[in-house]
């Protein structure tokens, strides 16, 4: 009887889970010296500048919510969230994103990842996930820092809003942190192209600097006397819509369709990414990117995406040119110098009088009577009148007004002195700056009820 050995067959190896290969990426990313660097000063360099920028006898007033940063530490995060979204951001989201798959064109090493890995689908998957992971922790850092350095160096006052309404502290904090997640959705749109070009441009440096560079486009796109729906349909919107947050009642409009179209540029170009990845020749050692496929399953998407989203957005809201009228600049401005005029009152310990009982009004033109009154621009203004309970007299200021592209408006007081002129008041934080002499506003630029 003969025995017959018969050899067993291996198991077929099965791919590294989805959990697994995420561990890995995100070790191979925190591991780099530049990311660590990027975590630690995201962390540490907020806190120190709004102290610093807070003990300081000049403020960035040039900057929303600059002004106050003596009187309050809930300004500092929002000076910071400003800096984030035109600068600090588009660089990280590059730094980080832009380079993840890049890294391993340029270090040769795709073959070994996928014999290690086995799926190509869960290789994008895991560095997708890691680089959203490490993008998500250096926000939060630049967010808490910031908000800990302002708190500290200043304390947790209430905090004037954009409409001149004093918020308390706890609404100042929820509507910061409001803000900070609203500018999540923008970022994620440019982690999302950041991924594109790290996986169509391959060894290519603008792979890495494709966030950065779209980012500048998109500001300078908001500069340009572009109409409102187009800018709307821009993801680099949500970046300045959140100061409608500010307000009250709250103008979330341009907010809401900010984080939408950015989540549907994140989506799109994440999965254009995803589709280009899985058709790549990994064995191609040298590949260096395409120009043509970056263009054609790239470029021409995303101008697809920017076109159908203006004219839907456009119809939608119901808003034609820039959005900033004649009515909107006068109704905001009023309402703004009413509340300030409050706070005047109390800080000099005149009577008491209410927004009803001032009654404030304003009237503006833009340049000279034959332009129209609309559209941003630095020519505009305006004269405020308000009344007083037991005086005849009707009181009025002048305000020389620069209304920017995107609502926000500086009122610089332009007579008389003893109302909208410089002088300190003194207050319990210190002395300030006259709170009618300069101050930031907002103009709701999408249709409403009022107007």
């Amino acid at each position: 009887m003969t025995a017959t050995l018969t050899a067993e067959r291996p198991a077929p190896a099965r791919p590294v889970s989805v959990s697994r290969g995420y561990r890995f990426e995100l070790v191979k990313l925190v591991s780099q010296w530049r990311i660590r660097l990027l975590v630690l000063a995201c962390w540490i360099v907020p806190a120190v500048f709004v102290a610093g920028v807070s003990a300081q006898s000049t403020l960035p007033s040039d900057t929303l919510f600059g002004r106050w940063m003596h009187a309050t530490g809930w300004a500092g995060p929002l000076v910071v969230l400003g800096f984030a979204g035109t600068w600090a951001l588009p660089l990280l989201t590059s730094v980080v994103a832009g380079d993840v798959f890049a890294a391993e064109d340029r270090l040769g090493t795709w073959r070994h990842l996928l014999v290690v890995v086995r799926s190509a689908r869960r290789i994008f998957v895991a560095k997708a996930l890691a680089s959203l992971t490490v993008i998500l922790l250096l926000v939060a850092g630049l967010a808490v820092s910031s908000a800990v350095g302002g708190l500290l160096a200043v304390g947790d006052q209430p905090l004037v809003g954009l409409d001149g309404r004093l918020l308390a502290p706890s609404d100042a904090a929820v509507r910061v942190l409001l803000a900070w997640i609203a500018v999540l959705a923008p970022t994620l749109a440019l982690a999302g192209i950041g991924l594109l070009g790290s996986v169509t441009l391959g060894r290519s440096p603008m792979g890495l600097l494709l966030p950065a560079v779209v980012a500048l486009a998109m500001q300078l796109a908001q500069m340009l006397p572009l109409p409102l729906g187009v800018r709307l349909a821009l993801p680099g919107y949500a970046f300045i819509a959140w100061n409608g947050l500010f307000t009250s009642p709250e103008q979330v409009g341009p907010l809401l369709i900010g984080v939408a179209v950015s989540l549907a540029w994140a989506v799109t170009a994440t999965v254009l990414a995803h589709v280009l990845f899985l058709r790549r020749d990994f064995t191609d050692q040298g590949y260096d990117g395409s120009g043509r496929r970056a263009v054609t399953a790239g470029v021409l998407p995303l101008a697809g995406l920017l076109a159908v989203s203006a004219a839907v957005i456009a119809p939608a809201t119901g808003v034609s040119g820039s959005g900033i009228e004649q009515d909107k600049v006068q109704r905001s401005l009023a309402t703004a110098f009413a509340h300030l005029y409050r706070m005047q009152t109390r800080q000099l310990h005149r009577p008491a009088v209410t927004e009803a009982q001032l009654r404030a009004t304003a009237a503006c033109d833009k340049g000279s009577d034959k332009v129209a009154a609309r559209g941003p621009g630095n020519d505009w203004r305006c004269v405020v009148s308000w009344h007083l309970p037991g005086v005849e007299a009707t009181g009025t200021a002048v305000y020389q007004l620069d209304v920017t592209s995107d609502g926000r408006f500086v009122a610089d007081g332009d007579g008389p002195k003893e109302v909208n002129g410089y002088f300190l008041v003194r207050t319990p934080e210190g002395d300030a700056p006259n709170p009618l002499w300069q101050f930031d506003g907002n103009v709701e630029l999408l249709p409403t009820s009022k107007g």
